[in-house]
C-alpha cells in the first residue's frame, strides 16, 4: 500500500513538471490569510516556477491593492531585479519594508515591521521573466491587522421604571477584527444570574422588556476579538413610576397652593381698601421741639439794633392750634363717613350680610380688633411719652426763664454801659470847653504882648490892661457878686 502511494506521488510530480513546462510560469503564496497584531512584524512568502530552468532576468514586485476607500490608490512596497540583485523600496516604506529574494530557490519574501491598519488589505506578488509570460504570473493573499478592542462604553436607553422597555448598549470605538459583545447579569448582592427570559443580546445591545424590581442589578459587557477583551459595567436601578408621579403631583400641588394664598392676600388687601377709614377720636400726639434763636446786638453811631427772641410759648400755641385743626379734621371725616352711611343704607346692609356669612372674615375682624387693642396700648405708651416730653418742655421753660433773666441782666449791664458812655461824652464835652477856653486865653495873651510900633495900641497904663483882663475873664463880676452877698 505504501509502495503504491509512493509511486502515485512520483507520477504526480512528473505530471506537474510536464504541465508546468507546457503551460508556463507559476506563482503561488502558501497562505491565503496572514494575521498580525498592530505594531508587530509579518513575513509573507511567494514561490515561483519558471518555464525555463535558467533565465537571464527575473523581476519580482510586491504591491497592495486599494482598500476601497475614496483616496486610496493602492501601495507599491518595492521591486527586486535579479541581474544585479538590486531592490528598489518605496520611499514611504524605507526602513519599514524589506524584500528578500532567492532566484535559485525560486522564493521571494516581503517583510513588514510595525504593521498598522493601513497595511490591512490584499498583498500581491508579481513575477516578470522575459520570454515567459504565459501561465500564472502573480499571486495574492489577505493581510489582517489585529487590533485589540478599546474599552467599551455602556449606556442606558429609556426610562428605568416599572413596566418600561429599556436597552443597554455596549460599543468599542476600535477593534480589528470587529469585536463581539456579551452581556452578563448580577443581582444587587453581586451574585451571578442569567438574563431575563425575554431579554435579547445582539451586537452589543441588550434589550429588556417590562422591567421590574427584579431586573435591578449590575450588568457587565465584554468586548472580545482575536487579540484580547475589554469590559464595562453599568448599574441598573428600576424605580416605581409613582415616585416620579408623586414628585410631579407635589410640585403642582405646591404651585396651586401658593397661587391660592396669593389670590387670598390680594382679595384681603382689596377688601381692606374698600372699608371706611376709622379715626382715633382721642387727642393727637403732639411733639414739641426746643428752638431758640440767637439774639444779636449791633453797636454803631450810638444806635443799637436787637433781634427779638421767639420763645417756646408762641411755639406751643402753634402746636396747640395745629392739634385743634387735626382734631376738627378727624371729626369732619367721621361725620362724612356717617353721612355716607345714611345715604347708602343698602350697601351697608349688604356689607353686614356678607360679614355675617363669612366666618373666616369675622375671625380676621377679631384679629384686627386685637391689633387695635395693641395699637391702643401703643397709644397709651405714646401718651406716656407725651407726658415725658411735656415734663422736658417744662424743664425747657425753666431753662428759658433762666436765659430770660440772664438776658435782663445783660440789658441792665448794657444800660449801665450806656450811662457810662453818656458820662464819658459829658466829660469829653467839658474837656472840649476847657480846651476852647485855653485857646482863647492864649490868643489874648498873644494880642497883649504883641507890639506893632504904635504906642496907641498898647495899654495906657497898667490899670487899663488889668481892667480889660477882669472884663474878659469875668472876675469883676464874680467879685461884685461876692461883694453884694
Amino acid at each position: 500500500m505504501l509502495v503504491y502511494l509512493g509511486v502515485l506521488a512520483r507520477r504526480a510530480i512528473q505530471l506537474y513538471l510536464v504541465i508546468s513546462a507546457t503551460i508556463g510560469l507559476q506563482v503561488t503564496i502558501p497562505q491565503t490569510v496572514y494575521e498580525v497584531a498592530r505594531g508587530d512584524e509579518v513575513i509573507i512568502q511567494c514561490s515561483f516556477e519558471p518555464k525555463n530552468p535558467v533565465n537571464r532576468l527575473i523581476v519580482i514586485s510586491w504591491t497592495g491593492d486599494a482598500d476601497g476607500s475614496f483616496d486610496d490608490e493602492g501601495i507599491i512596497f518595492g521591486t527586486f531585479y535579479s541581474n544585479d540583485n538590486h531592490v528598489d523600496i518605496n520611499t514611504m516604506y524605507e526602513g519599514k519594508a524589506r524584500i528578500e529574494s532567492d532566484v535559485n530557490g525560486k522564493v521571494s519574501k516581503l517583510i513588514l515591521t510595525e504593521v498598522t491598519l493601513r497595511e490591512r488589505r490584499r498583498i500581491k506578488c508579481f513575477v516578470q521573466i522575459p520570454g515567459d509570460t504565459e501561465g500564472q504570473t502573480s499571486a495574492s493573499t489577505s493581510l489582517e491587522v489585529l487590533v485589540a478592542p478599546s474599552d467599551p462604553l455602556c449606556k442606558i436607553k429609556g426610562t428605568a421604571e416599572y413596566g418600561q422597555n429599556i436597552s443597554l448598549t455596549c460599543v468599542s470605538e476600535e477593534g480589528s477584527p470587529d469585536p463581539t459583545y456579551q452581556w452578563q447579569s448580577y443581582d444587587v448582592k453581586n451574585i451571578p444570574r442569567s438574563l431575563p427570559p425575554k431579554a435579547t443580546d445582539q451586537d452589543g445591545v441588550l434589550s429588556l422588556f417590562n422591567v421590574s424590581m427584579e431586573t435591578s442589578g449590575y450588568y457587565i459587557c465584554t468586548s472580545t476579538n482575536k487579540i484580547r477583551s475589554a469590559k464595562c459595567n453599568i448599574t441598573l436601578a428600576v424605580m416605581p413610576s409613582t415616585v416620579k408621579f408623586g414628585a410631579t403631583a407635589g410640585i403642582i400641588g405646591g404651585c396651586v397652593a401658593g397661587l391660592a394664598v396669593l389670590v387670598l392676600i390680594i382679595y384681603c388687601c382689596c377688601k381692606d381698601k374698600q372699608q371706611p377709614e376709622e379715626f382715633d377720636m382721642g387727642p393727637p400726639v403732639v411733639e414739641y421741639h426746643d428752638s431758640l434763636k440767637q439774639e444779636t446786638q449791633e453797636y454803631g453811631s450810638g444806635n443799637v439794633r436787637k433781634t427779638s427772641i421767639e420763645g417756646h410759648i408762641d411755639q406751643r400755641e402753634r402746636y396747640e392750634t395745629k392739634a385743634e385743626k387735626d382734631s376738627d379734621r378727624n371729626s369732619n371725616r367721621r361725620f362724612d363717613y356717617d353721612d355716607r352711611q345714611y345715604e347708602h343704607p343698602e350697601r351697608y346692609d349688604d356689607r353686614k350680610d356678607r360679614r355675617g356669612r363669612n366666618e373666616d372674615r369675622r375671625e380676621r375682624y377679631d384679629d384686627r380688633s386685637h391689633h387695635y387693642n395693641g395699637q391702643q396700648n401703643r397709644y397709651d405708651d405714646s401718651r406716656d411719652q407725651y407726658d415725658d416730653r411735656q415734663n422736658r418742655y417744662d424743664d425747657s421753660r425753666d431753662q428759658y426763664d433762666d436765659r430770660q433773666n440772664r438776658y435782663d441782666d445783660s440789658r441792665d449791664q448794657y444800660d449801665d454801659r450806656q450811662n457810662r458812655y453818656d458820662d464819658s461824652r459829658d466829660q469829653y464835652d467839658d474837656r472840649q470847653n476847657r480846651y476852647d477856653g485855653r485857646r482863647d486865653r492864649v490868643d489874648e495873651e498873644q494880642d497883649r504882648y504883641s507890639y506893632d510900633g504904635d504906642p496907641r495900641n498898647t495899654c495906657a497904663n497898667i490899670h487899663d490892661c488889668y481892667d480889660n483882663q477882669r472884663v474878659r475873664y469875668g472876675r469883676q463880676n464874680q467879685y461884685t457878686d461876692r461883694h453884694n452877698r
